[in-house]
């Protein structure tokens, strides 16, 4: 069983991770990145102001969203996988 502290960190780490992976983080003016994990619903919101990077900040904020949705997929995955 996946804990949901468990859900929210691996959200939040692969949202942080992509980010500062295509923007340097001293382009990063802001960035805030919440996630919730209730009753089985994952809601991930993700906003970015690096208005010096040469990445659009929207990609890449929506971008981080899905990466945090995809871990947390493969989270429940190799759960399923091990139990």
């Amino acid at each position: 069983m996946v804990s949901d502290e468990t859900v929210v960190q691996t959200a939040s780490e692969a949202a942080e991770g992509l980010i500062f992976d295509r923007i340097k983080q001293s382009d990063v003016k802001d960035v805030d990145v919440t996630v919730t994990f209730e009753e089985g619903i994952l809601e991930v919101d993700v906003y970015v102001n690096a208005p010096n990077a040469s990445r659009d900040e929207e990609k890449v904020a929506n971008d981080a969203a899905l990466a945090a949705r995809a871990a947390v997929d493969d989270l429940f995955a190799d759960a399923e996988e091990s139990a």
